[in-house]
């Protein structure tokens, strides 16, 4: 029998092998143990081994990162029961490769790590989260949110996945989670409706290890459940405060939730659970519902791994470019490939999570006879004799259906087998499954045939009354998908939900929620409601008795009407053949048009930059409303260049004229002499980097480079790509793949691609968006290398300072006008404010006599000490020098100071800043 979360493991071993393959070395040194893999399309990632002491429990733990030395978020990644650290060493090592640091370790009692199986108890496993985090704020390359809170994310499977949200519920510095087939209140999947799921708990126990590698009281608490048969309070108390739903009001932050559709351990309602919490803090949550489960099945490893991926660079490393899917989405099977058997996959998904009830449709039912033998895969639920020990609704008036509890519950039925079902479950949706019922056992309802498909996608309700001969009694509900004939019939994922009725409850209409499925019917298929006595996962009453059924309304099946399935793919061919013929069309009419309409260059001009004369543009269906009016300016070699003004004043509707995507109305734009129009030869000479870059992202950053270049038919030996590299500042992160960039590296990039060719102008809108100020220095430090080698640099930009500090000269828009141009210096040094350079602090009775002065509005100290800022009210600049050096105050210096934002508001608003 496979352990809970061997199939898991075994997927990410198959994933690893590659890797395993390619180890190059293993080094032993020091505290740890360090091993490196790489290929030729992915960094180096370096693993390092040690055992840490937490909380005086050690753990065995894997860290491991990628090149390069700039700080970056980190993930937690945990195993599920049964395992190790070294089961998810395949995807720590894919996302070390992206770009993070990532930490992995054997939980308690597992693996090489010490302590007991404490089944993530808050005062220990998830402690021991908790202290893995303030290990990582200690490391140098993990980005910080503040001192001692890193940027962190948790992801895991089964077990691994319920820490991870427990540590969002107990550890506030957790960022973002990504939780695998795992569960969100234990008590619930281990007892649901108070029934003992013991397949499952023994299964548990067995693969940790035995009894004895358990907390002693979760030993005592599984053989006193094990012995009854029968979960009691203390049981259900005991593994409730260790699940995630003890802290779901705690977890707000970004969930990607992956559950699987074949799984009777923590089936598709333990998602739905926390989905609607999480949802409900106000956190972004999506939900994924995948083909495989904890019972097999196909568990879309690359798919999961890169949706995760992608979720963690939107949430941690911020990246609003990163697709993380839509938020709900489930994998459907349909049909079976013709070249090699398999079963056909193709996902659906809506912009909503539909949750477990959505787009309900009533289905009448009504009791039926069966006769006798054994109702499983195939076999028919014909006529004949009624089951033994009591009535059977033949007839569509009749209703109620009576049948017994077998002594010892034995034989019992059978649905889901825990690790061997899987694959039959995953094919349940092709018409192929397994399931047996012994006749005398079940109530039986059937529908009509359907008039047309169906297909159910959450949990169907159905109101019944019960009553029992003696004590609880306790039913196991599934609705099967039967063939016309009659013939077939399908458990949709095997799945059996089961329902433990007190004698209080006895006799009066209660609400049974059956297992939730996507599962498509097609017309003339009946749903087949069957509650059976017995099952084999599930402990049942020892005792024989009779337990009677009866309908209290229809079936009501949840349809998800907004859940749409994707289109099968057209051959490229099918349109990429008619797009690029109109494409070819299309150039070749506007180059036409072009030839035609282009000015005589301008030989007066040829070593100008950029000449802008009376530029304007009118806003589109507008006859008096312009973007730009009027615009003229002028730009020399070597020039930074800032284009300031407030939103909406015209700046990138003048970058987009500019570099010919648009059509000004009126005047005229001349790049080294020659006017602009869509496609002109000299834009070859205009670098630019406008609305962002789009990069393939499995490539490296160099190939992305060539690859771009390769796309405007120059030659190679014309792209300069070592020169624009080195400007930008990339070093090894040039091969590494594009996926693995931090923000300010995708802009790096991006600023290095609009340098290709080393173009003599460089446009820039807004190159700093999205940036720390590291990145935005380091941003500024690059367009000043650039403009040094006498090239043209124009940035647009809202950060004043940066521009202050980058740009030589200004243009200042406002409403489509210009407002002023000039250097920076000129601008900003045209107020009345002074700064006045010391040799040594002056004290403060001076300060007060220089305040005083005639024609001095105001004198006051710098931060430093070393000078003062003193405002001119009437007095000029020669004056105060004067009055300065008569009160002996030790001169250094007198300059204009005005900051650029003081200047830009003046501006913009016709008054003084």
């Amino acid at each position: 029998m496979q352990t809970p979360d061997s199939r898991w493991r075994r997927w990410n071993r198959e994933r690893g092998r590659w890797a395993a393959a390619l180890a190059a070395l293993v080094v032993l040194a020091g505290a740890g143990t360090w091993t490196a893999v790489a290929d030729d399309r992915a960094p180096t990632v370096h693993r390092e081994d040690r055992t840490m002491r937490i909380d005086g429990v050690s753990l065995d733990t894997s860290y491991f990162t990628s090149g390069g030395s700039e700080r970056r978020p980190a993930v937690l990644i945990g195993h599920g029961f049964g395992g190790s650290k070294d089961d998810v060493r395949a995807q720590a090592e894919e996302l070390a490769g992206a770009g993070y640091a990532v930490l992995t370790w054997s939980a308690r009692g597992f693996g090489k790590s010490g302590g007991e199986i404490s089944l993530n108890a808050p005062d220990r496993e998830v402690k021991d989260v908790s202290g893995l985090i303030d290990w990582l704020a200690r490391r140098p390359e993990v980005q910080l949110d503040a001192k001692g809170d890193p940027r962190v994310g948790v992801t895991g499977a089964s077990y691994g996945g319920a820490v991870s949200l427990l540590a969002a519920g107990y550890d506030r510095r957790v960022d973002a989670i990504a939780p695998v087939i795992t569960y969100w209140n234990l008590a619930d999947a281990l007892f649901p409706d108070g029934v003992f799921k013991k397949l499952w708990a023994g299964i548990f126990v067995t693969s940790g290890g035995g009894c004895e590698k358990f907390e002693k009281q979760l030993c005592a608490m599984y053989e006193r459940v094990a012995v009854s048969g029968k979960p009691d309070a203390a049981a259900r108390a005991l593994l409730s405060e260790r699940s995630p739903s003890a802290v779901g009001d705690r977890i707000k932050v970004p969930a990607l939730i992956v559950q699987g559709q074949t799984d009777s351990l923590f089936p598709l309602g333990q998602a739905d659970a926390m989905a609607r919490t999480i949802s409900g803090n106000g956190a972004p949550v999506a939900v994924d519902w995948i083909a495989g489960g904890h019972d097999g099945g196909d568990m879309e490893s690359g798919r999961v791994e890169n949706r995760i991926g992608a979720w963690f660079d939107r949430y941690l490393k911020e990246d609003k470019g990163a697709d993380t899917g839509p938020a709900f989405r489930v994998t459907r099977t349909g049909g079976i490939d013709s070249t090699d058997g398999a079963a056909l996959q193709r996902g659906a998904s809506s912009d909503t999570y539909p949750g477990l009830s959505s787009g309900d449709r009533e289905i009448a039912l009504t009791a039926t006879s069966y006769g006798p033998g054994i109702v499983g895969a195939g076999a028919g639920a014909g006529a004949g004799t009624p089951a033994s020990g009591g009535r059977s609704g033949g007839s569509a008036d009749r209703r109620t259906q009576t049948f017994r509890n077998p002594a010892g519950a034995n034989p019992p039925a059978i649905s889901a087998v825990p690790g061997v079902g899987g694959g039959i479950a995953q094919l349940s949706s092709l018409g192929v499954g397994l399931s047996i019922d012994f006749p005398g056992q079940y109530a039986r309802f059937d529908s009509a045939p359907l008039d047309t498909s169906m297909r159910i996608t959450g949990s169907p309700t159905v109101r019944v009354k019960v009553t029992a001969g003696r004590g609880d009694a306790v039913l196991f509900g599934k609705v099967y998908d039967v063939s016309p004939d009659g013939k077939q019939q399908v458990l949709p994922a095997q799945l059996v939900a089961p329902y433990r009725i007190t004698p209080e409850r006895q006799n009066k209409t209660v609400e049974l929620t059956l297992p939730a499925v996507d599962h498509a019917l097609d017309a003339g298929h009946r749903l087949r409601l069957v509650l059976s006595a017995t099952d084999l996962g599930y402990a049942s009453p020892a005792e024989p008795t009779t337990y009677s059924v009866s309908l209290d309304g229809p079936l009501t099946v949840p349809t998800a009407p907004a859940v749409k399935t994707a289109s099968a793919a057209l051959p490229w061919w099918t349109w990429g053949l008619p797009a690029a013929a109109a494409a070819v069309a299309l150039a070749l009419l506007l180059t036409a048009r072009r030839r035609t309409a282009t000015p005589t260059p301008d030989p007066a001009l040829a070593e100008v930059p950029l000449q802008i004369t009376g530029l304007s543009k009118k806003y589109a269906k507008s006859a008096d409303r312009y973007a730009v009016q009027d615009l003229s300016f002028r730009v020399e070699k070597g020039q930074v260049l800032g284009l300031l003004g407030p939103n909406g004043a015209g700046k990138t509707t003048t970058l987009r004229m500019l570099m010919g995507l648009i059509t000004p109305d009126d005047g005229e734009i001349r790049v080294f002499g020659n006017a602009i129009r869509p496609g002109a030869p000299v834009l070859s000479r205009v670098g630019s980097f406008v609305e962002g870059a789009g990069f393939l992202p499995h490539l490296s950053g160099r190939a992305n480079l060539e690859l771009y270049w390769q796309a405007t038919g120059r030659p190679a030996g014309d792209s300069h790509i070592e020169e624009a590299l080195e400007i930008a500042g990339l070093g090894d992160a040039l091969a590494r793949a594009v996926r693995t960039y931090s923000q300010g590296m995708r802009q790096r990039l991006a600023i290095a691609q609009a340098m290709l060719g080393m173009p003599d102008l460089l446009i820039l809108d807004e190159p700093t968006n999205g940036l720390d100020p590291p990145q935005i220095r380091e941003m500024r430090d690059v367009m000043i290398r650039y403009a040094a080698g006498g090239r043209t640099v124009i940035v647009s930009s809202h950060l004043l300072s940066e521009v202050e500090q980058s740009c030589t000269h200004l243009v200042v828009m406002d409403r489509g006008r210009l407002v002023q141009a000039g250097p920076v210096a000129e601008i900003t040094g045209s107020g009345d404010m002074l700064l006045v350079a010391t040799a040594e602090e002056i004290a403060e009775p001076l300060v007060e006599k220089i305040a005083a002065l005639p024609g001095i509005g105001s004198a006051i100290r710098t931060d430093d000490g070393l000078g003062l800022l003193v405002r001119l009210d009437g007095a000029n600049s020669s004056r105060l020098i004067a009055e300065l050096v008569r009160l002996d105050v030790p001169l250094t210096g007198v300059g204009p100071h005005r900051r650029l934002e003081d200047a830009f508001l003046t501006l913009i608003s016709g008054g003084s800043a």
